[in-house]
């Protein structure tokens, strides 16, 4: 019996077996299937690949569990992808074929809580630390869709947990504007912290939530548990997709409603990405000064335009999200990531209302102070920070 005969024999006995299949599974099915008819070189090559389809994340788990990968992107084969500190780069693993991709792209789906065939050949869900050693955003294409095979694209999140201390000391901004934004977080000045995917925002915020005296009460609530905060009184809640039947969704904007009656000093919205920006903007406008959100955007500038899309899926109107922003938020932190991968605060702005709606004005741009700086000196100046 050949190894590629001795696979198929165990593939077979472990599809018996349902999701529940462990490295001591796929051990005991090679060796009932081999009874001593294949060598022992056979056998463990046929064991190396039965726990690469059948456990965690099969060839990819190497580049997953490496603490520098942000991404791990498959579009064919003989074509996996990571990026990470060094940027986008073509590793040397390979898959035996199409359906292997395929398989493992089903596989992790399931273990997902998702369904992907031809019925439904695209998928976007997040797969439980356990299964991959890290918190997993999974998205996956089956071909015909995808029109030159099964593509996969695994998004690794790791705990955001520097401080604003040690983003200094790595040159995402210098000494004094580490300075500006502690006086910043102190004085309960509520901000956004804006960028690209990647780029940094989640570990900036993170290192201004630990900025937050320690008597202050922090509910935070999130899609994915990103946010590792330095400080005793971090409270998270995760929103829910809803399962296999469409059942069971619990939406970001469900827990912004929940987390105003858990007694917050300051509510965080980890990514700000739909209707949920009209509680958070409420919550803001009612008393919980020094919230705090990330938003995808390209440039400070755009961050109100942006804002309207997001708060027009809630119903609000763009005189009314004009009105609420301009009480509610007063800084925009952008971040951006180089093409070497570094990441670094590159500007700092304010949001100045205007008759008829809400600009951004800048406040540090390029290692350069701006006019926009007095008018946030100004209600750095009016605020006193609690003991």
């Amino acid at each position: 019996m050949s190894t590629s005969d001795l696979v198929d024999r165990v593939r077979g006995r472990l599809a018996g077996l349902g999701a529940g299949i462990s490295p001591s599974a796929v051990a005991s099915a090679v060796r009932a299937e081999a009874g001593g008819v294949v060598g022992d070189g056979d056998v463990l090559a046929a064991l190396t690949l039965l726990e690469q389809e059948f456990v965690g994340a099969g060839p990819l788990d190497p580049l997953l569990r490496d603490p520098t990968t942000t991404d791990v992107l498959v579009t064919a084969p003989d074509e996996v992808w990571v990026d990470g500190a060094g940027g986008l780069r073509r590793t040397a693993v390979a898959f035996a074929d199409e359906d292997a991709v395929r398989r493992l792209a089903q596989r992790l789906a399931m273990a997902g809580g998702r369904r992907l065939d031809d019925a439904q050949p695209y998928v976007d869900g997040w797969l439980p630390a356990v299964a991959v050693g890290s918190r997993v955003r999974l998205h996956a294409v089956l071909p015909p869709i995808a029109e030159a095979g099964t593509c996969l694209s695994l998004r690794v999140l790791r705990p955001a947990s520097h401080g604003l201390t040690d983003l200094r000391d790595l040159g995402t901004f210098d000494a004094e504007v580490h300075d500006f934004l502690a006086a910043v977080v102190r004085a309960r000045l509520a901000f956004l912290v804006t960028g690209g995917t990647g780029s940094g925002k989640t570990t900036l915020l993170a290192a201004l939530l630990g900025q937050v005296p320690a008597g202050e009460r922090v509910v935070c609530v999130e899609d994915a548990g990103e946010l590792q905060p330095d400080h005793p009184q971090f409270v998270r809640l995760l929103a829910r997709p809803a399962n296999i039947e469409g059942a069971g969704e619990v939406t970001l904007r469900d827990l912004v409603r929940q987390a105003l009656r858990m007694r917050p000093d300051r509510i965080v919205v980890g990514e700000v990405r739909g209707p949920e920006v009209c509680d958070l903007l409420s919550a803001l406008n009612t008393g919980h000064d020094g919230g705090a959100g990330t938003v995808h955007a390209n440039a400070p500038s755009e961050v109100p335009a942006r804002l309207e899309a997001l708060a027009a899926l809630g119903g609000l109107s763009r005189g009314a999200l004009h009105s609420q922003l301009a009480a509610a938020i007063h800084l925009i932190l952008h971040m951006r990531r180089t093409p070497d991968g570094h990441r670094t605060l590159t500007d700092i702005a304010a949001l100045t209302r205007t008759p008829t709606s809400v600009t951004t004005t800048p406040v540090w741009t390029a290692g350069c102070w701006q006019p926009g700086r007095v008018q946030i000196d100004g209600l750095l100046g009016s605020r006193t920070a609690p003991c």
